[in-house]
């Protein structure tokens, strides 16, 4: 009998159980703890940066970095479509506004677009860039490293550098992903713009369950996160607050597994380049599919695969369905958030390619303890569905 074969699961075969188990005995399995400190410390010292900030999710990270980014009530922040609507929302939680911008063939933001977008759709005035046709001022951008291939933070960080525009790296996707190659050599996805934020989602190439972490470049603006993430406590004591907070905290028990993770990712990313290699290889051999490449000025985490239907007559929709009714699990791309019911007022640019990706895209079967014979299932029964 077939078994199943899902899209991303977690591998939990290290020392979460030990480390779990340590947290419950001592009873520290809240907001609290060693663990907490440690995950911190280790993600830190992994990303080569000076300290880290955990924190609920990715999305209270992404929030986090936006109020102090200075993001406030009517501002703009320039945001791609081609991602969760997770990295968006935080935007409407300032009441701010976004501005959608499309992607490149590599899925991440075109870099052209928001060139021409700040040039033509604005004007720079005293150090600030405000869109003509709103006369909002544009605080912000946020940058998603898709499916753990880095976006062109080189050309990123010139456009910001220029306008006077904090980046927001959303390296949700994109943990262990750095650049093997010019100006940023070495440096990490989430560790070139002023903040960093990262998921520890189930799906997640490393998991706590749920969780995310902040990095900034700012000492003082990484101190002033913890401070808001922990409900703006002046006195823990006597309970008094300076600011409205948030009750963004980590707890001990995600840490604990988040730092038994850690201690495997090397290996997960490992694992899951040997996949994509073989994928690539196997796919070859089949007209009308091939498996996206990675940009060649990174090394990725490998963290999704992305198989695209270029085929003239192959329907996606109908590849995902043959697949499932053979126990495999498949998913489009998401829904371009520019075209969600809360965002069909927003303001667009030159959206194109993401419209044409959206259409032809599907990420296959990608966890880190998938077999060989898992993958060669997968490949043989996406033939199969292609010519049905």
């Amino acid at each position: 009998m077939n078994e199943f074969i899902p899209l991303s699961v977690p591998n939990l075969k290290g020392n979460e159980l030990k480390y779990v188990t340590e947290v419950v005995e001592t009873e520290w399995v809240s907001t609290g703890g060693a663990y907490i400190d440690k995950f911190e410390k280790n993600i830190a010292d992994y990303l080569k940066v000076e300290s880290a900030v955990a924190c609920q999710s990715g999305t209270a990270a992404l929030h986090l970095s936006l109020i102090q980014s200075g993001v406030c009530s009517g501002d703009e922040v320039i945001v791609p479509t081609l991602t969760f609507i997770a990295a968006v929302n935080p935007v409407r939680y300032c009441n701010a506004y976004p501005v959608f911008m499309d992607c490149d063939d590599s899925l991440t933001m075109d870099t052209y677009k928001l060139k021409g977008f700040c040039e033509t759709k604005c004007d720079y005035i005293n150090g600030m860039l405000i869109n003509i046709e709103t006369k909002r001022k544009i605080k912000a951008i946020i940058v998603v490293h898709i499916f753990g291939n880095i976006a062109n933070m080189t050309e990123i960080m010139k456009i910001a550098n220029r306008y006077n525009l904090k980046v927001i790296e959303d390296a949700t996707e994109a943990l262990g992903s750095y650049y093997t190659e010019g100006i940023y050599k070495g440096k990490f996805a989430g560790t070139i713009g002023d903040f960093g934020a990262y998921s520890f989602n189930g799906n997640k190439i490393i998991t706590t369950g749920g969780g995310g972490m902040v990095v900034a470049k700012n000492r003082e603006d990484l101190r002033k996160i913890k401070y808001l993430s922990t409900q703006a406590k002046d006195d823990i004591l006597y309970y008094v607050h300076g600011e409205v907070g948030y009750n963004y905290r980590m707890t001990n028990i995600q840490a604990a597994i988040g730092v038994a993770q850690l201690e495997k990712l090397e290996e997960f990313i490992k694992i899951k380049k040997n996949n994509y290699n073989l994928y690539k290889e196997l796919l070859n051999e089949i007209d009308g599919v091939n498996i996206l490449n990675f940009n060649k000025s990174n090394r990725p985490n490998y963290w999704f695969y992305t198989l695209m239907l270029d085929g003239y007559n192959i329907n996606r929709d109908q590849v995902i369905k043959k697949l499932y009714e053979n126990k495999i699990q498949t998913r489009p791309i998401w829904g371009l958030v520019h075209e969600q019911k809360p965002y069909l007022d927003a303001e667009c640019y030159k959206i194109e390619k993401a419209c044409y990706y959206h259409n032809k895209v599907i990420n296959i079967p990608c966890s880190s303890n998938l077999k060989k014979e898992d993958v060669m299932k997968v490949v043989q029964y996406i033939n199969k569905s292609l010519f049905q």
